[in-house]
């Protein structure tokens, strides 16, 4: 049996795993934006609205309970760096319905579904990969498919980009030059989560 390396009080884990799940729910809420007719923009972006608010919760919840609880999984420097990354990408995924609700973007280009498509992965492997902090399992594979999918991520927008600058005129295209950047930074942030983990994993092996 592995040892573990950090003592059994994983609430703080726990909460991480749920903040990286609020993403994968986002992540659906933006894909029925896509789909939808401009006039159901504002109520769905409303639903995305709220689940930010949840996230912005679990992140105070987060803070509470490191600092009333005497023993936690990792340092409390470590918590609170991963729980703002997983805020801050949250922050940019609602900034994506914003920006598509705000500009009434239609005939979004399939490169945000791609992003999309890859957004939910990563959310999905962080919310696994957050609970087995405690025990440093499995975490090599997570965060190599996260840079694989990062990296995925960032050639959809590079096209997405030039796509956009040969087929919009300046005004268009700065609207969904935003789109674009908005749904790439969720993707950083979660890359950059997972860039952190990599670096507990060296510093604890």
């Amino acid at each position: 049996m592995k040892l573990q390396l950090f003592p059994q009080e994983n609430a703080g884990l726990e909460l991480l795993s749920r903040m990286a799940s609020q993403l994968l729910r986002g992540t659906g809420v933006l894909a029925e934006i896509l789909g939808a007719e401009p006039d159901e923009f504002e109520r769905l972006t409303e639903q995305l609205h709220q689940i930010d608010a949840e996230t912005t919760d679990l992140h105070f919840a987060l803070m509470t309970q490191m600092r009333t609880s005497f023993i936690n999984p990792l340092p409390r420097e470590d918590l609170y760096e991963l729980s703002l990354l997983l805020m801050s990408a949250m922050e940019c995924l609602d900034a994506s319905a914003e920006t598509i609700s705000l500009y009434k973007l239609t005939g979004v280009s399939r490169r945000a579904s791609e992003q999309l498509e890859v957004i939910g992965r990563q959310a999905e492997l962080t919310a696994a990969a957050m609970r087995r902090l405690a025990s440093l399992e499995d975490l090599e594979e997570y965060w190599i498919e996260m840079l694989r999918l990062a990296r995925r991520a960032e050639r959809s927008r590079r096209i997405w980009v030039a796509e956009l600058m040969r087929e919009y005129k300046p005004m268009a295209y700065a609207r969904h030059r935003d789109l674009a950047d908005q749904l790439s930074g969720t993707s950083v942030q979660l890359r950059l989560a997972a860039t952190f983990v990599g670096g507990v994993l060296v510093r604890e092996s």
